[in-house]
């Protein structure tokens, strides 16, 4: 549309010169329908483009980027027309449709939480308090299943079991088993489940403290590598960098799985549809890789 009215008069002339032509010349009722069709949806292209990539963080953008459209770039204004009202009405039902699923809407909000540019700033008020408890669950439950009795940092290295007698890699005498190693046994039972709710405790208590650490630094400058950013600063929040591992690598949209379709549909063609499943995982991975 942008490029036809660009190009209207050329078109008109052209049109007008051949006989057959002359009735698809665009009247002004055409142009006024095509220019109010591009104001609703010229500024959501590089919206569009922006969230279809695949070389940098997109999924903590749709939050910021719903609010931007909401508030600004799709609100209506007395200079639109009434077609141009209608689709913007109609554009910011849809996304509020799209994006009120209770799953979909939980996941942008710890997207947006764990990239240093946004955090709590497009989370709604009254939800800032659960998502905040969902990251402490989360990164509770994440950190006991790598690290089942640690409360140090990730990163280090302690001993996970205390349920280990002196002599329990030896074999002792069969009486020995129904007497002394048995008590020990149980009694190491207790002494590791003691230690465990301790290590529990201890952990939350880090985590917290680490998310109270990172709320309270200053929000990232907006040109920042949320990526870039957490590899300096993952030393500092170890744990709550784990939370943000797992959320920023996941995609906007699904356009870079279907340009992974595309590669694999110009591999396997007509002459090569003989191909192995093993070769043809290879050559695309390597057709996107290099």
């Amino acid at each position: 549309i942008d490029r036809v009215l660009d190009q209207e008069k050329a078109i008109s002339q052209v049109l007008k010169a051949d006989k057959k032509t002359r009735h698809l010349v665009p009247s002004w009722q055409d142009v006024d329908v095509m220019e109010s069709v591009k104001k609703a949806l010229s500024p959501l292209k590089d919206f569009t483009d922006a969230l279809s990539g695949e070389d940098y963080v997109s999924i903590s953008y749709v939050k910021p980027v719903l609010h931007l459209l909401k508030v600004n770039i799709l609100s209506l204004n007395d200079e639109d027309t009434e077609l141009t009202k209608t689709m913007k009405t109609s554009i910011l039902a849809y996304l509020t449709d799209k994006y009120q699923d209770p799953t979909t809407d939980d996941l942008l909000d710890m997207a947006s939480l764990v990239d240093p540019r946004f955090k709590t700033q497009y989370i709604d008020k009254d939800k800032i308090e659960g998502i905040q408890t969902r990251a402490l669950s989360e990164l509770e439950s994440l950190l006991t299943i790598q690290y089942p009795t640690s409360d140090q940092q990730p990163t280090s290295s302690t001993s996970t079991s205390t349920s280990q007698s002196p002599d329990e890699g030896q074999t002792p005498p069969k009486k020995a088993k129904q007497s002394l190693a048995s008590f020990l046994k149980a009694s190491g039972v207790v002494n590791a489940s003691a230690a465990t709710t301790s290590a529990s405790s201890s952990l939350k208590e880090a985590i917290e403290g680490e998310l109270k650490g990172y709320f309270q630094k200053a929000n990232a400058e907006s040109e920042v590598d949320p990526l870039g950013w957490w590899k300096v600063h993952e030393a500092n929040f170890p744990r709550v960098s784990q939370l943000a591992r797992k959320y920023l690598c996941i995609p906007a949209t699904s356009a870079p799985s279907e340009r992974a379709f595309s590669t694999g549909g110009n591999i396997v063609t007509c002459q090569r549809a003989t191909l192995k499943p093993d070769k043809v995982n290879q050559l695309v991975f390597l057709s996107k890789n290099l």
